[in-house]
C-alpha cells in the first residue's frame, strides 16, 4: 500500500484503528511493542492509552489519515521528565517519519505541555532507532547493560535524552499534533 507522507499528523488513536494497530504488531520487528497480537488486544490498547493520568500517545497518520506509526510521551512526572518513545510500519522505515513525528512530539512536549526532559532508550542491536533519536536531537547519556530481556536474551539499552533549551530542527514536512 502506498502511503501519502507529504505531510502527517499526531492524533489520538481511534477503535476504527484497531484493525490497522494489529496488522502493524503481526511485524517481527514488532513483536514487543504493546502486548498486541489481535483486534481485541488492540482495541483493549486503544482505550489504555486513550486518557492516560500521565502521558499522550498519538497514532502517526498520513495525509490520508491512514495510521502508520505511533508516538508517544508517557510516565511524565512531577518533575517535567516524560518517557518517550515511537514506532512506524516497515512500509515507510528509512522515509523520515519516526524523525519528522518524534520532533514534532518533542517540540510540543517542551512548549505545550510544559516538559522539560524527554528520555528515551533503544536496544544496542537496533541502530535505526538510535539513528532517529539522533536526528530528533536526543543526546545519548549511556549504556544500560542487560537491561531488557526477550524471549530468555538480555539486552543492553543506550539511553538518550534532549531538554528544552537543546537545539531541534524542525521536522521536513508539515506535522500537526491534534490534542
Amino acid at each position: 500500500m502506498g502511503y501519502a507522507l507529504a505531510r502527517l499528523d499526531l492524533r489520538r488513536w481511534r477503535t476504527a484503528d484497531a484493525l490497522r494497530l494489529a496488522q502493524a504488531h503481526s511485524d517481527p520487528d514488532m513483536v514487543y511493542q504493546g502486548g498486541i497480537v489481535d483486534r481485541a488486544t488492540a482495541l483493549d490498547w486503544i482505550g489504555r492509552v486513550a486518557d492516560l493520568d500521565n502521558g499522550h500517545v498519538y497514532a502517526v497518520a498520513d495525509a490520508d489519515d491512514h495510521p502508520i506509526g505511533c508516538v508517544g510521551v508517557t510516565n511524565i512526572n512531577r518533575h517535567q521528565v516524560g518517557w518517550t518513545w515511537y514506532w512506524t510500519l516497515a512500509d515507510v522505515r528509512g522515509q523520515g517519519v519516526a524523525r519528522d513525528a518524534l520532533r514534532a512530539l518533542a517540540t510540543w512536549a517542551h512548549h505545550e505541555a510544559g516538559l522539560y526532559r524527554l528520555e528515551l532508550a533503544h536496544r544496542l542491536n537496533n541502530p535505526a532507532s538510535c539513528t532517529v533519536a539522533a536526528a530528533a536531537g536526543f543526546l545519548p547519556e549511556g549504556i544500560e547493560r542487560h537491561k531488557l530481556t526477550y524471549d530468555g536474551t538480555r539486552h543492553d539499552v543506550e539511553r538518550h535524552a534532549r531538554l528544552t533549551p537543546d537545539p531541534l530542527e524542525p521536522p521536513t514536512r508539515p506535522v500537526t499534533v491534534s490534542t
